[in-house]
């Protein structure tokens, strides 16, 4: 068996008596897409924000590419390559397309204000923004200002943001969330390529959207795994029939 890229081992987190990550054992490998589900306030974004150093764990490892990371903060930890991209966009609306994409480039390499020197005449950030544009097919849309983006727009112009950050892993949470059907089509087969560049750690309540993306799927209550699997042993299970997809498992 392939091993892990990142590893989770009994990690925790509580604010005061709410306990929001119980004990999660977890992993993601090479090329798979594991998507993570639950109901509302399981605790899911707060195990990316611990995984991407956004929070810090009471008690657990992290460990990436088989070193422990858990003394990194969010930073570093993008630097070595755990990017995100999140439930509510987090662009610029004043900044064009691929000025937002340039931005992701240069917090690569260098702190985020070396961005607003002379950048915009920086040919190889250009280029770099140009090809994650294009790869997500809004190279044409490179000039247009965030606030004049359509939603969905929006939602692939992060994840070409993520691209420029050269990721080992992805974690995102609710690309489709706001998308129509269409979108929501248009992304998830994106999705099933990106998987090939790098592994995606995947938060998402299209259910039909994780059926058709993810190899494995852990379901998360209360701050703890209950479940993992196919998607075909996830819809099968009793218990996550009953505690999260709502149906009767008798």
């Amino acid at each position: 068996m392939t091993e892990p890229v990142l590893e989770l081992s009994g990690l925790s987190k509580s604010f005061g008596a709410l306990k929001v990550t119980d004990a999660v054992d977890l992993d993601l490998r090479p090329g798979e897409i594991h998507a993570l589900i639950g109901p509302n306030g399981a605790g899911k974004s707060s195990l990316i924000k611990l995984v991407a150093g956004e929070l810090a764990a009471d008690a657990g490892s992290i460990r990436f590419d088989g070193h422990e990371i858990s003394d990194l903060d969010q930073i570093e930890r993008a630097r070595l390559g755990l990017t995100r991209t999140f439930q509510v966009s987090s662009l610029i609306p004043d900044f064009s397309a691929r000025g937002n994409v340039m931005f992701a480039a240069q917090a690569r390499h260098k702190s985020i204000f070396g961005f607003f020197r002379q950048v915009s005449r920086d040919r190889e950030l250009i280029d770099e923004a140009m090809e994650a544009l294009d790869r997500v097919g809004l190279s044409d849309r490179a000039a247009v200002r965030v606030s004049e983006l359509s939603h969905g727009e929006k939602r692939l112009l992060e994840i070409a943001m993520a691209l420029a950050m050269r990721p080992r892993i992805f974690l995102m949470d609710e690309p489709m969330a706001g998308l129509g059907q269409e979108g929501s089509a248009k992304l998830i087969g994106f999705l099933d390529k990106l998987r090939t560049q790098a592994p995606i750690l995947l938060i998402e309540h299209d259910m039909d959207a994780v059926f058709q993306l993810a190899d494995r799927i852990s379901v998360l209550v209360s701050g703890k795994i209950i479940a993992r699997g196919t998607a075909d042993e996830i819809r099968n299970h009793p218990e996550v029939r009953t505690a999260y997809l709502g149906e009767d498992a008798a």
